[in-house]
């Protein structure tokens, strides 16, 4: 059984770190558009939040290895 690899736990620390600010950013402008209602796609903000935790539970695994 081969082991699928997920691109998100291949990017170094700062990567991490810079991808999580970026993603943050964007779902605080796509909420205060959706306040305004100007999103349409509004599946988008369940899809950023998404990311973010997957951004999130990789550098907590990275942290957690480096720290081993």
């Amino acid at each position: 059984m081969s082991k699928k690899i997920n691109p998100i736990n291949e990017l170094a620390s700062a990567e991490l770190d810079a991808k999580l600010t970026e993603n943050r950013e964007k779902l605080l402008h796509l909420r205060l558009r959706k306040q305004t209602g100007q999103v349409e796609k509004t599946h988008e903000l369940r899809i950023l939040r998404k990311d973010i935790a997957r951004l999130e539970t990789a550098r907590t695994a990275k942290n957690k290895k480096a720290a081993a």
